[in-house]
């Protein structure tokens, strides 16, 4: 798998350096200048106006659009994972309302599972209800939060309990309540969204009654595995930052590149990020191939995790003051790297789920 050189340079060329408006929600333009230079949505479907470029060719270039968090968003393929549940899951009306304009930028879809008070890594605790009347109509009643993007956001797919298990349900704007923005280590963009008893049709209900967890799980898998990619771009960059600054750095006769403190800075932080590309790169490739590959992805998505939070903290400390100022990119970097500890379940999750598959596979096959 190789990255794109096109797109590498338009996210460092176009994208980081605006990421002080990005973040206070400007931007838009930037958009324009994707479609221009052929970057939009290319792994969206053709006939919904995207690129139709196949999942293995994007996972390929996942980590140079990552090197930014907000490359996605400018190039159009954050709504993938909502795209492609739409499209696969939904109504024949649903569909053709929401996913043409959602793929050229006109319409934002939000994805609302995790509620206050429930533990992340046990969804079978959620609360949140939708309740079918006797003339079909769904009922949905609770709270939701960390909602990406639920301020902007003309559709919600809420994962909600209905009987005795969980079904995912298109809310309309209008029909929840932004009740907060949350910051995230002094960020916006996740929400606090509630329900108080929105009525919403039929058609509206995507994919089976009961299905919500395996339509979650077929996500999750392809969810993760982009972070895990975005993450090992990120710390890719950290390391550009660190490296740049080490050999530029006058510090007496020499330059700061030649101190060993900050060559093992240097070595401890490429061990790091090139071990999380290689197992990024393996669960990509068995995703794209349509496996779950749960060992593989949880191990790709922890040693990204740790891959940005060592190349970050370096970068940091080899800049010294001046990297703790937001004009270097660095803090914003920092703070993506101690939330990907959490999100997408906090590492102590995968660690132990995957330890336990690893040894019950060993106790399944002990002459392997």
């Amino acid at each position: 798998m190789t990255g794109d050189t096109q797109l590498r340079r338009f996210v460092d060329e176009v994208v980081i350096p605006a990421e002080p408006e990005l973040d206070a929600g400007g931007g838009l333009a930037l958009r324009d200048l994707a479609k221009q230079a052929g970057l939009w949505a290319r792994p969206l479907p053709v006939e919904l106006g995207g690129g139709g470029q196949p999942l293995a060719g994007y996972l390929a270039e996942a980590e140079d659009e990552g090197r930014s968090d907000h490359g996605p968003d400018v190039v159009g393929s954050s709504s993938l994972l909502n795209a492609r549940m739409l499209a696969a899951h939904a109504h024949p009306e649903l569909r053709d309302a929401v996913l043409t304009d959602l793929v050229a930028g006109r319409a934002h879809v939000s994805y609302a599972m995790t509620e206050p008070g429930v533990a992340g890594s046990d969804p079978s605790g959620l609360r949140t209800t939708a309740e079918r009347g006797a003339d079909g109509w769904w009922t949905v009643t609770g709270r939701k939060w960390f909602t990406s993007g639920a301020a902007r956001a003309d559709l919600v797919l809420v994962v909600a309990r209905t009987g005795d298990g969980f079904s995912v349900v298109a809310v309309p704007a209008g029909g929840f309540r932004v009740d907060r923005e949350l910051d995230v280590l002094g960020a916006g963009g996740q929400h606090e969204i509630s329900f108080d008893a929105v009525r919403v049709p039929p058609t509206h209900l995507v994919g089976e009654q009961g299905n919500g967890m395996r339509l979650a799980g077929e996500r999750l898998a392809l969810g993760r595995t982009l972070r895990a990619l975005r993450w090992v771009g990120q710390a890719q960059r950290c390391l550009d930052l660190l490296a740049d600054r080490a050999v530029a750095r006058a510090l007496g006769d020499g330059v700061l590149a030649d101190r060993q403190l900050v060559q093992r800075l240097a070595f401890e932080s490429e061990l790091e990020v090139r071990a999380a590309r290689l197992l990024a790169r393996e669960a990509a490739a068995l995703v794209a191939a349509g496996e779950r590959a749960p060992v593989e992805v949880s191990l790709a998505k922890v040693a990204a995790a740790r891959a940005l939070n060592t190349a970050a903290d370096a970068a940091v400390q080899v800049h010294g003051a001046e990297g703790l100022m937001a004009a270097t990119g660095l803090p914003r970097l920092l703070r993506v790297a101690r939330a990907a500890r959490i999100l997408d379940g906090a590492d102590e999750l995968h660690v132990a789920t995957t330890g336990r598959r690893l040894l019950t596979r060993r106790r399944a096959a002990p002459d392997r």
